[in-house]
Order: structure tokens, then C-alpha cells, then sequence
């Protein structure tokens, strides 16, 4: 059983930066491909960008393409999403997801077995 524990939300103005960590409890997080998704009031539960479980290959939504950098500590147990460029469409509660079963249908919420509590970030305009 994995735990994931999500942190770094906040409050931001736009065009400001945000960086959210995601610490998982256990020992086989480094075999894991993990992921951040994100879901706005009313709105489904949607893909932000997910890694490889050694960090070499990253894949991102066009919506943050370029803004938004997703990276890992195995040694600490960590996956990152670094936000800069941040817009008020960004608000949502931000969850890291972990994947035990390798590098296949990111995208989808249905390929990911753990959860974190998720996170808020607001940005103002």
C-alpha cells in the first residue's frame, strides 16, 4: 500500500509560480510512474503531466506545455510539478497519482491505483 501526502498550494497572483511536492510512503515508489492531475468546481478530475519511474521521460497537457515542469526524488521519495506562468484557468485542487504498472495510457485516471488528499491553488487575476 502506497500513501501519498500532497503540499505546496496556495494562493498566487498571475503570472506568478507555484511548486507542489508529493511525498509516498512505502519502498517501491521508485518503480511507480506517478502524475499530477487537477480538477476545477463542476469540472471532471482532468491530466496535468505524468514521469517515468526514473524520471527520464516526463509527458504534458497542452494546456501547461511549457509552463509547468514535472520531476522526481526517488531518494526522497518526491514527485514535483513546478507551475510558473500560472493563469486563473489553473485554479483547481491538484492530486499526485501513482502508477504501479508502468508507462502506459498516462493521460487516463483510470491507470493510476493511488491518490493523494490533493492540494488547493488559487490564482487571482
Amino acid at each position: 500500500q502506497v500513501q501519498l501526502v500532497e503540499s505546496g498550494g496556495g494562493l498566487v497572483q498571475a503570472g506568478g509560480s507555484l511548486k507542489l511536492s508529493c511525498v509516498a510512503s512505502g519502498r517501491t515508489f521508485s518503480t511507480y510512474s506517478m502524475a499530477w492531475f487537477r480538477q476545477a468546481p463542476g469540472k471532471e478530475r482532468d491530466f496535468v503531466a505524468a514521469i517515468t519511474s526514473s524520471g527520464a521521460g516526463t509527458y504534458y497537457a497542452d494546456s501547461v506545455k511549457g509552463r509547468f515542469i514535472i520531476s522526481r526524488d526517488n531518494a526522497k521519495n518526491t514527485v514535483y510539478l513546478q507551475m510558473n506562468s500560472l493563469k486563473p484557468e489553473d485554479t483547481a485542487v491538484y492530486y499526485c497519482a501513482g502508477n504501479p504498472f508502468g508507462w502506459r495510457r498516462v493521460t487516463s485516471r483510470d491507470s493510476y491505483d493511488y491518490w493523494g488528499q490533493g492540494t488547493q491553488v488559487t490564482v487571482s487575476s
